[in-house]
Parts: C-alpha cells; structure tokens; sequence
C-alpha cells in the first residue's frame, strides 16, 4: 500500500474519536530530572546559534512539537527537519510540505538511519548561516564556522541525524528515549558547528492525546503509561485508518477478533500468543507499529 487517504477520511474525527478513548486513561507524564538542567543550558545556547534544526517525528510531527519553542527561538533562523520518512507515505510527505512551505518555514525530510536528507540539510544550514559571516565582512572581522542548534523531543532522532551528517558515530544513539544525556558542540569541517542536545519535553504534557501519539511512536519513556492500553489505543486508530483498517489487524494476528473494541483485541493476541500476558501482547503490537509492519502509516496530517 502506498498510504492514499482518500478525501473523505476526516483526520479531525480521528482526533475527536482519540480524546473520546484516552479521557479515562492515566495520564501520560515524563519528565526525567535532567530534562530541568538541559533545559536551562539551552535556553542560554540558544544565544550562540545562527540556525536552530527543530527534528520532529514524521509520524507526528504536532506532537512532538514543543509548546515553547517558538519563544525560545524568537526570530532565529529555524529548519523543521521531519525524520523518519520512511515511516510515512508520501501523501503524507506532501501534506506536511505544503503545510510548512504555506508558513514560509523551511522543511527537511529524513532518515537518520539511512542518511537520506542530510546533504540537503547541511547545505540549508550553510544557506541560512550565511549572513552571520557577511555581518562580520562587513564590520572587519574574520569568518568563523556557522552555530546549529539541533533540538527536538526524545527519540525522535537528533543524534542519528548528526551521526550521519559527519559521517561517523560522534554522538550517542540508540532507539529508546532519553539516551543523550549532555549538550556537546561537534565542529562539522571548518565551517559548521553542531549542537547535540538531549531530548526535551515539557514539564506537564497537557494534550493527552499527544502524549498517546508519543508513547505509541517511543518517543516518551515506557515507564510513564500501561503499555497494554496503549496498544489498545493503537488498535482503534489503525482500524480507522484506510491504509491499515480491521483487515489487516485480523490478518497479522492471524484471528478474528473484534477490532472495534481494542483491549478485546489486545486480550486476544495475549491469549493466542502470549500466554494470557497482555503486557507482552500490548508491547508486540507498539513493536509491530513502530517497525513498520503495518506499512507506512503517519498517525498526524495538517
């Protein structure tokens, strides 16, 4: 499947759908105590760079969109790099890209694994840095390497990206929330300078249905949310979906179990697979997802 959304699938019913499922819930809230200290080491970062690169997950690219950051950035020149794109379709990539090109905001789409995008995105940070150094022409004073900032949720890909950039592993990288721990400058040749950060997050998630969507996508830490439910939660939204629907649910699990109710369906593959062990079941589902068994399925559109 190509992930076509025919016109008539309403993105905001979804939405509407996913407040209804997640209202009863525990609320999903992480805030790992060094999140407090990076946060204040960045802000004061923030003064140094030229170019901020704000990495989102392509999946949910609202979602991982940090509720202060514009005023933190304030008229800093910004790059939305939208990773993991071959996660997503490429109707949802041409969504995305006129959304953000209707802002006038620059967009980058990505792989950091693979590497895809990043040669595009060092020559955009070389573009909009430029001006830094004809200032400096200008009053006398001699070049010096632009400053990126690269920013973003946890997980979603920040130091992968770096890592590719370079063209070697100068970074910490791992597919888990919360690996890179420090902020840390990496000189790109003579004429760039990284900022790795460490994921951020805002100290209260406010919108639980983001905070479904980042613990669906493993951008939050697993100890922060019942990981059955949200599988259940997963359930419902890929059965809405027309690129995914009840269908293929059934036939990945390889049951006929009602897909309309998802703990029914999460009870069911534990039963079946698992032993009755519906924690294992709720984990091979997200698992499932986030490794793309489902095909490439955006859980976000403009």
């Amino acid at each position: 499947k190509l992930g076509f959304l025919p016109q008539e699938f309403e993105w905001a019913e979804l939405e509407a759908d996913l407040y209804h499922w997640t209202k009863s819930l525990r609320q999903v809230q992480w805030y790992p105590g060094h999140i407090a200290k990076t946060e204040r080491e960045l802000k004061d970062q923030l003064k140094l760079m030229d170019v901020v690169i704000d990495v989102r997950d392509a999946r949910i690219p609202i979602s991982t969109t940090h509720p202060q950051m514009d005023s933190w950035l304030g008229n800093r020149k910004r790059i939305i790099v939208l990773n993991r794109e071959d996660m997503i379709s490429t109707a949802d990539r041409n969504a995305w890209a006129n959304y953000f090109a209707g802002q006038g905001i620059k967009v980058v789409f990505s792989n950091g694994q693979l590497g895809a995008g990043t040669m595009k995105l060092s020559r955009l940070v070389m573009e909009l840095g430029s001006s830094v150094n004809m200032k400096r022409k200008a009053k006398g004073l001699l070049p010096r390497p632009v400053r990126a900032g690269i920013v973003g949720y946890p997980n979603v890909g920040k130091s992968s990206l770096i890592n590719r950039m370079l063209k070697r592993r100068m970074c910490p990288a791992a597919p888990r929330p919360g690996v890179t721990r420090d902020l840390k400058w990496v000189k790109f040749g003579k004429d760039l300078e990284l900022l790795d950060s460490p994921g951020i997050i805002p100290m209260r998630i406010n919108d639980q249905c983001a905070g479904i969507k980042l613990a669906i996508c493993d951008d939050i830490g697993e100890r922060c949310y019942d990981v059955s439910e949200v599988a259940a939660i997963l359930v419902l939204m890929l059965a809405r979906l027309p690129t995914v629907g009840t269908e293929m649910l059934r036939e990945r699990y390889k049951m006929g179990a009602d897909v309309e109710v998802g703990k029914v369906f999460v009870r069911k593959v534990a039963n079946e697979l698992f032993n009755g062990d519906v924690h294992q079941a709720g984990f091979r589902i997200l698992s499932d997802f986030r490794k793309g068994r489902f095909g490439r399925v955006a859980l976000e559109r403009p």
